[in-house]
């Protein structure tokens, strides 16, 4: 069974590396060496999990052309059973025992959006900002990259935790460049101060140009996001607030409270489901395409997903539901026994059928 390098709950306040460790870090990327190489994908252990591969046109058109199979619902338990993962890069992970259980294109860098957004929460909390401080939005927290929309108009005050809910719950721009705005030494000591972080958990094929992830110069990949993942998930604030389906706040002088929904559309539907979701963070800009992490509890398990650069809005819940289903018919948790000598014998996880060869 594998190891993966996730810093322990102790560490998860991160400092800047030393230049030790930059020139280590440095050598590790320079020497191509794949961050997947020190994770075991185990064969044997794991079901036909498949990919679904899209039409060249679809890609190009930026629409969904997906085979009809995509969207086909779980049949059970029958050993024809397969599930298609619809999502460019892709990883499902034991969170306990970091065993690898699916895994797509898991080391290849790409742009990640919003889920820039779990770095940004995470340095801010680790500075111990007071959250009651108010903060205001300024010109300087508008998107002229993108150019895309704002509720919060320029002059907007709330406190640091709101700004924080609004930038995890509705992953809402301003809110998030607002954080870095307001953070001590402003904008670009945050960046310095995000990069450290990943640096820190071993993120060696991340990087961060900014807070919103507006920029498709802030790139990540599968395996380092499960880190990120792992990371955030130490925080209970985090924990809080990415699983909270709904949020009030009164803005300005308005006389009713603006009400912002979580973009995940799984949290906002699990008080009235069977999932038991930790973590979640969504992402989208054009060259990301549609992405989601989250920690879930699954088949009595905690797993981390990550699932990026999906094509069209409902692919990427339709990929975790169809893990949910598949997991909860295929998967047998982690057990002991004894052996003839009596020694007690963890015997791993046990799963019915073997990764497809697609699944890489």
């Amino acid at each position: 069974m594998s190891s993966i390098a996730f810093a322990p709950m102790s560490q998860a306040v991160a400092k800047s590396p030393s230049k030790k460790q930059t020139a280590s870090a440095s050598t590790q990327k320079k020497s191509g060496t794949s961050a997947a190489s020190k994770y075991r994908v185990n064969a044997s252990k794991t079901k036909s999990m498949r990919t679904v591969k899209m039409h060249a046109p679809a890609r190009k058109a930026g629409k969904a052309v997906i085979d009809a199979e995509m969207f086909d619902s779980f049949a059970g338990k029958s050993s024809n059973s397969n599930l298609a993962i619809a999502s460019t890069k892709a990883l499902v992970m034991n969170q306990n025992t970091h065993e690898i259980i699916y895994s797509k294109n898991l080391d290849t860098p790409t742009p990640i959006a919003s889920v820039t957004k779990l770095m940004t929460a995470m340095v801010v909390l680790d500075a111990k900002l007071n959250l009651n401080d108010e903060v205001s939005i300024t010109e300087m927290d508008v998107d002229y990259l993108k150019g895309t929309s704002s509720r919060l108009p320029v002059g907007t005050t709330m406190t640091r935790e709101d700004m924080l809910n609004l930038a995890l719950i509705a992953s809402e721009n301003r809110a998030a460049s607002a954080l870095a705005t307001n953070y001590p030494g402003g904008k670009t000591r945050f960046i310095q101060d995000m990069n450290a972080k990943a640096a820190s958990l071993g993120m060696m094929n991340t990087h961060f140009e900014d807070s919103t992830g507006l920029t498709s110069n802030n790139v990540s990949t599968a395996m380092d996001l499960a880190k990120m993942v792992h990371a955030a998930y130490q925080y209970p604030l985090i924990r809080q607030i990415t699983t909270t389906s709904d949020y009030d706040l009164n803005v300005g002088s308005r006389r009713q409270p603006l009400h912002f929904h979580n973009t995940n559309a799984l949290v906002r539907e699990s008080s009235n489901s069977s999932w038991e979701i930790g973590l979640s963070k969504t992402g989208y800009i054009s060259e990301a395409g549609r992405c989601l992490v989250m920690q879930a509890t699954i088949a009595g398990e905690p797993l981390i997903m990550v699932l990026l650069d999906s094509v069209g809005k409902l692919t990427r819940i339709g990929d975790a539901r169809r893990i949910k289903k598949w997991m909860e018919h295929n998967y047998t948790p982690l057990t002991t026994s004894q052996n003839g000598n009596g020694d007690i014998v963890l015997t791993g996880l046990s799963m019915s059928k073997s990764l497809n060869d697609n699944a890489n």
